[in-house]
């Protein structure tokens, strides 16, 4: 099969890349910034391409040409200050790979969603995939993951294209490689990694219960979406969710009560001025984001997570304590240093331009 994965550099296309190369298909690798020469799997063709222009629109095409299955990964996170980027990366790429696909006539487009496009939970009880999308009220993540939903409403409803499309909508996603990214998106620059290790207390609302799941059982749902063609909505979580006494069993630490309206007023005002990178949109999402049924996917594509939520989450914290990174350019070192130099020489990555 030709495989055209956008977003391949990333936390889950990276994860995903490993995953298909034994299989001996066709992939092609779309990125903004690509791996260096000596550092790209030869299995794998690259392209650049940037969602966010209108030159994008060729490249997708000619990239999509012949494809049996388009998987789209690519959105962004930072500049959190510069939600219009964020949205013409996400909503608006989500647009441009919908139309290219649909142009080439490719037969089938996965497309990652995720938990944050669902609504508010009403309590702790699973929610399958018929929960409304309507998303998480102040948050830019969940209202571009809810906008791109609705453009692949509007493609199944009105739109007479053969092109078949699979939602996965996953919880929190996370890995080792992906530490060094996580770091420069949520910590600030002047914190070394190894100051996580020595973290003694979390002030968290204890009504907080997040879904997560492992990048590598993500790429395994991806594998068994394209090759039996399931098309629909797949939720994808680990066994349980996590709450804060997961988060500080793993860390080592003991837990606070802090109820949420008070950390989010703490986390908006060190926003606003710049003393940290993460929105307060953040805590909305953790706090109403809804436990998640994957029946669908254990039954249909027979998913089994291999990894439960406290695994996921040792070992993302580990990969946070050490730094850990991938050879791309999405999950490159992360120094304390290098963060300051890019401060220094490109401003606060909450709010940096891209070009």
């Amino acid at each position: 099969m030709k495989i055209v994965i956008t977003g391949a550099t990333g936390n889950l296309g990276t994860a995903l890349l490993r995953r298909l190369v034994a299989d001996h298909h066709e992939l092609v690798g779309l990125a903004r910034r690509l791996p260096e020469p000596d550092e790209r799997d030869s299995r794998v063709q690259w392209s650049m391409v940037d969602l966010t222009h209108e030159e994008a629109d060729g490249t997708l095409r000619r990239a999509f040409r012949g494809a049996d299955a388009v998987v789209h990964l690519a959105w962004g996170f930072q500049p959190s200050h510069d939600p219009d980027y964020l949205g013409r990366l996400g909503v608006g790429g989500t647009r441009r790979v919908l139309a290219a696909a649909t142009a080439e006539q490719v037969p089938h487009l996965v497309h990652l969603s995720s938990v944050g496009a669902y609504s508010p939970k009403l309590d702790d009880r699973p929610v399958d995939e018929t929960w409304p999308t309507d998303g998480v009220p102040g948050s830019t993540y969940s209202a571009h993951k809810v906008a791109a939903e609705r453009l692949l409403d509007d493609h199944e409803s009105t739109s007479a294209s053969s092109t078949g499309i699979t939602r996965l909508r996953p919880g929190i996603v996370g890995q080792r490689a992906a530490a060094s990214a996580l770091l420069r998106y949520g910590v600030p620059g002047f914190i070394p990694a190894r100051a996580i290790r020595f973290v003694p207390v979390l002030p968290l609302d204890r009504a907080m219960t997040i879904p997560v799941v492992h990048a590598d059982d993500v790429a395994s749902a991806v594998q068994q979406v394209v090759s039996r063609r399931a098309l629909g909505a797949f939720n994808l979580a680990a066994t349980e969710p996590v709450g804060p006494q997961h988060i500080a069993e793993v860390f080592g630490a003991r837990t606070v009560h802090v109820p949420n309206r008070i950390l989010r007023a703490a986390t908006a005002a060190t926003w606003r001025t710049r003393l940290q990178k993460l929105d307060p949109g953040w805590l909305d999402l953790a706090m109403a984001v809804p436990v998640m049924d994957t029946s669908r996917a254990r039954a249909e594509l027979g998913w089994v997570p291999m990894f439960d939520a406290k695994a996921v989450l040792r070992e993302t914290l580990e990969g946070l304590q050490e730094a850990a990174s991938a050879p791309t350019p999405a999950l490159r070192p992360r120094s304390v240093l290098g963060q300051l130099g890019d401060l220094a020489r490109h401003g606060p990555i909450s709010r940096r331009r891209r070009t």
